[in-house]
């Protein structure tokens, strides 16, 4: 008998999970999202999905102005059943509820950011961002792999539609003026740029 086989997989009850049961369930694995009432658990990540978010946390936090913060890997709820944990978010400092909350609201997120994996394709491509966009989280990064160097998608909401719209695709340096005063040296990934 292997480990898989010992393990009791979590039942779903009727009509799905919850964003509160996330915190709730024993034992699940860390990382796992609720998207549209069903559990989504996340495969090992590769080493370029590491460093894009290490050298984005860590630019960001130090460019970010003083009334944001910073945090990674951190779930935010976009309703009833839906609870994804995007890779970065910057979020209103005063948001910050102590070190034992577990989610943010949409209203304190300015932005988010998914660094795209090979089992997370469609999800940071399609599925998160409609569900941000509708959720009036107004800035959106997608990150991609070129040969393990970054190539960061920037997206604003337009508040028309609900829906993203593509402002700059970005290769080696991103320079921004919105949502604040952003210079990332995309080209640092896998050197002493990345480092605080």
């Amino acid at each position: 008998m292997t480990a898989a086989s010992d393990y009791e997989w979590p039942r779903p009850p009727e009509g799905g999970y919850t964003a509160d049961d996330l915190d709730r369930l024993p034992n699940l694995p860390p990382h796992t999202e609720l998207i549209d009432g069903s559990l989504v658990f996340v495969s090992p990540q590769r080493n370029f999905h590491m460093r894009a978010l290490r050298l984005l946390e860590n630019t960001l936090l130090r460019q970010a102005p003083e009334e944001w913060d910073v945090v990674r890997e951190m779930s935010v709820v976009l309703g009833l059943r839906n609870r994804p944990e995007p890779d970065v978010m910057v979020i209103r400092a005063d948001a910050d509820a102590g070190p034992e909350q577990t989610a943010y609201r949409p209203e304190d997120v300015l932005l988010a950011i998914e660094v795209v994996s090979p089992d997370s394709e469609t999800r940071d491509r399609d599925v998160k961002p409609r569900k941000y966009a509708a959720a009036g989280i107004r800035h959106f990064w997608r990150v991609e792999s070129d040969e393990g160097r970054p190539v960061v998608y920037v997206y604003e909401l337009d508040p028309g539609s609900r829906g993203y719209g593509l402002i700059g695709i970005h290769h080696d340096q991103l320079r921004l003026a919105r949502p604040f005063t952003i210079e990332i040296d995309l080209t640092a990934i896998d050197g002493a740029g990345s480092r605080p």
